[in-house]
């Protein structure tokens, strides 16, 4: 008896060992910055949109020409477009411009290829502060940045976009008559 007991003991153990699932990893758009904490005024964001693809809590990552795939074990801390307002606000916090101008943020694409680069297509209108619409200056910006093949490699290259955005934004803020170009 005590043999068929013993087998059926190792069974259910290998049996669940087989259910096991792999842990979810979390991510964020904000980088460490350490001892370099933001207070004060920021450019205010209005909006901000993203394409419903890859609007969700796990990572959605380009494969072939045409296909998507979403990653159920690698997820941002909150919904994309949530991330990338978090990431903005954090990078446009004591800019130039400040209190002066506010920004709507459209992505067009939010492209991820591991192995290949990150890119963010995006269409940004910064509207002085209590003016009409007919004042905003309206621009596109395109940012590439090349990544290695692991997800942590990119998603440093999308905060790397991020950063370079918030640059472009700030830079504008300054001079809100002409779109800066993205270098």
């Amino acid at each position: 008896m005590a043999v068929p007991l013993k087998i059926t003991v190792l069974a259910v153990c290998l049996l669940l060992g087989a259910c096991r699932s792999e842990p979810i990893n979390f991510h964020t758009l904000t980088p460490v910055q350490p001892g370099n904490a933001r207070a004060g005024s920021e450019i205010p964001i209005e909006g901000i949109t993203v394409p419903p693809q890859v609007d969700r809590p796990q990572i959605v990552i380009r494969q072939g020409d045409s296909g998507l795939a979403i990653l159920e074990t690698q997820w941002w801390g909150a919904s994309l477009a949530d991330e990338l307002r978090s990431a903005l606000q954090d990078q446009l916090s004591n800019r130039s411009g400040a209190g002066k101008v506010s920004v709507r943020i459209d992505v067009q694409r939010f492209d991820s290829i591991p192995g290949q680069y990150a890119l963010i297509d995006v269409k940004w209108r910064l509207r002085p502060v209590g003016a009409s619409d007919g004042a905003a200056l309206t621009c596109r910006s395109t940012l590439q940045t090349a990544s290695g093949p692991g997800i942590d490699e990119l998603v440093s290259a999308q905060q790397t976009n991020v950063k370079r955005l918030a640059a472009l934004i700030s830079q504008a803020a300054g001079n809100p008559r002409t779109c800066p170009a993205a270098s």
